[in-house]
């Protein structure tokens, strides 16, 4: 991310830049900063420059979706701007990077010298000819889920700028209510500034009374009561996530995920890795390993395996009809929740 901000500054932009990555709120920062840079070329001409929306602009493409045609893109890439010295092609979620593209990733070893490309992804394969091709010509730069230090700096920075303090044990608290998604988190920080508008000080309180609490954290409370043999709890807490209009499927999809996290970690934590490491493989932020480990502990190994196991059962059992999927859901609490630690 630097290093794109190395560019703007300088001026010094790459012909072709590759975002991708989970972290999607800092992807939609980066993309537009590209985007006004390399479209404010057109103001040095007197025509156009930054743009409001952006997609107006007569030298500004946007491309999304799995069924952009390549060479409609290679016949706008070689069409010269109009009074400007750039054309900008902004191509989102387009899968390029997934399935074979040749012809563009061909193109791109030679484009014409006045169209910039940026390209927004989620996933790619390194092994693709795109993004050899991006990597030989332009610049890539991946948006991984971001540490607890520099989300912590992030939101310290924030509230430092509106006048207002936090406690470490209630950034703890804010940070677990909203995940460490970064869009999310700036969504659930505006409320609490808003909240506190006439406090310099942002205490537990104001947290509980405002921050809204993710589906994923449901899920995990759900779980704890799972290991906890607490079944009352557990399907009160999944009764509530019905309220909500959750599907069946996707909270079973959440809970078997929440296993799946519990049994790398168990795993990983038995081979000596450090918190950073588990949290990196595991996909979950750094701050959130020390309690997943504590709840891995209510269960045995073999019984996070079965769990995952009868959690694509149960699914399969549903899609073939033979089970309601609220039931089938009622039925894993169940199960999980009276069994006891199996080794």
């Amino acid at each position: 991310m630097k290093t794109i901000d190395e560019d703007i500054r300088s001026g010094n932009l790459k012909q072709i830049y590759l975002l991708y990555g989970t972290e999607d709120y800092l992807k939609r920062q980066y993309r537009d900063k590209l985007k006004n840079a390399l479209t404010a070329a057109g103001e040095d001409s007197g025509m156009g420059g930054m743009l409001s929306g952006g997609d107006s602009d007569m030298n500004f493409n946007r491309f999304e979706g799995k069924d952009i045609n390549p060479k409609q893109v290679i016949d706008l890439a070689e069409t010269l701007p109009f009074f400007a010295e750039r054309r900008v092609i902004l191509i989102e979620n387009s899968g390029f990077f997934k399935n074979a593209c040749d012809e563009l990733a061909e193109y791109l070893a030679q484009p014409a010298a006045s169209t910039y490309f940026v390209f927004v992804e989620e996933e790619v394969d390194k092994r693709s000819k795109m993004y050899k091709a991006v990597k030989n010509a332009g610049k890539i730069v991946e948006f991984a889920t971001q540490t607890e230090e520099l989300i912590t700096r992030w939101v310290l920075a924030r509230l430092k700028k509106e006048g207002k303090n936090i406690t470490g044990s209630v950034m703890q608290l804010f940070l677990s209510k909203t995940g460490s998604d970064m869009g999310n988190i700036d969504r659930e920080l505006e409320k609490l500034i808003c909240y506190t508008m006439d406090k310099s000080v942002i205490e537990a309180a104001d947290v509980e009374a405002i921050a809204t609490e993710q589906t994923t954290n449901r899920i995990f409370e759900m779980v704890n009561a799972i290991a906890e043999h607490n079944q009352r709890r557990a399907l009160d807490l999944y009764y509530d996530l019905l309220t909500l209009k959750e599907p069946p499927m996707r909270i079973m999809y959440l809970i078997t995920r929440q296993f799946q996290i519990l049994l790398h970690l168990r795993d990983m934590a038995g081979k000596g890795f450090d918190n950073q490491t588990m949290a990196q493989k595991a996909g979950i932020p750094p701050f959130a390993v020390k309690r997943n480990l504590t709840q891995a502990r209510g269960f045995g190994a073999g019984q996070l395996r079965q769990a995952l196991e009868d959690g694509v059962a149960l699914e399969e059992a549903v899609k073939t009809g033979r089970m309601d999927d609220q039931m089938a859901v009622e039925l894993f609490i169940i199960r999980y929740s009276a069994a006891k630690q199996k080794k």
